[in-house]
């Protein structure tokens, strides 16, 4: 499991990534906002710390940012502010969880596991349901959807993007996706892949941050929240 913190003081962040390694977690930690949302991009990650009180972008905004495009990866709060207030706002924005400083470090671990046992049976109900981050694939409902948004995909559409989930973040050549979603039915030499690969990048990818639909250059395509 990988842990991303965010927390501006350096003792407390250093002993937190200690504790937490030890306990079977990959850990990394960032001081601001801003360095948070660039790394939490570049990585997939399974759980979220954040401080309020940090520089650049402060952890409620960091948060509400998360939220707009990941609405599944756990996150805790781990502020000095214990106003009912505060955590009014914070769980406003989609928080899990809150703890107030100071605090031990075994009741932290506590919150984290049980967030974790409860995304990993909330994110497999049904062999019938592919989640990747914030998309969510309902085969038997021939639906999908990207956060709270159901995405229209015409039934090609639809069978190559479960194609590519059920990949699993394996590259999938031009050739096996003729084979598996149009069964032989014309040339690989044309460009139909291609031209179908756009339209999912169109509806699945264009309108969030976070891209899931990649090009891997003379190899194929594959579905990850890591590019």
């Amino acid at each position: 499991m990988k842990v991303l913190i965010l927390e501006d003081d350096l003792v407390l962040s250093e002993e937190l990534c200690k504790f937490l390694t030890a306990n079977d977690f990959t850990c990394d930690k960032v001081y601001d906002g801003e360095a948070f949302l660039s790394q939490a991009k570049m990585q997939h990650y399974d759980f979220f710390l954040l401080d309020i009180n940090v520089p650049k972008i402060n952890g409620l905004e960091v948060c509400e940012t998360i939220r707009s495009y990941d609405k599944t990866t756990p996150i805790i709060i781990l502020s000095a502010y214990g106003d009912l207030s505060d955590k009014k706002d914070a769980y406003s924005r989609l928080a899990d969880d809150y703890l107030v400083k100071p605090f031990q470090f075994e009741e932290l671990l506590l919150r984290i596991n049980s967030l974790l046992r409860r995304k990993v049976s909330t994110d497999s109900p049904s062999e019938d349901v592919i989640i990747i981050g914030d998309l969510k694939i309902s085969k038997a409902d021939h639906k999908a959807f990207r956060g709270n948004q159901e995405i229209n995909l015409t039934v090609k559409e639809f069978q190559l993007l479960v194609f590519l989930a059920e990949a699993q973040g394996r590259t999938v050549s031009k050739q096996q996706i003729t084979e598996q979603v149009w069964e032989h039915n014309f040339s690989t030499n044309t460009n139909t892949v291609e031209v179908y690969i756009n339209f999912l990048r169109k509806k699945i990818d264009k309108d969030f941050p976070v891209k899931l639909i990649h090009t891997r250059s003379g190899f194929g395509y594959y579905l990850s929240l890591v590019q």
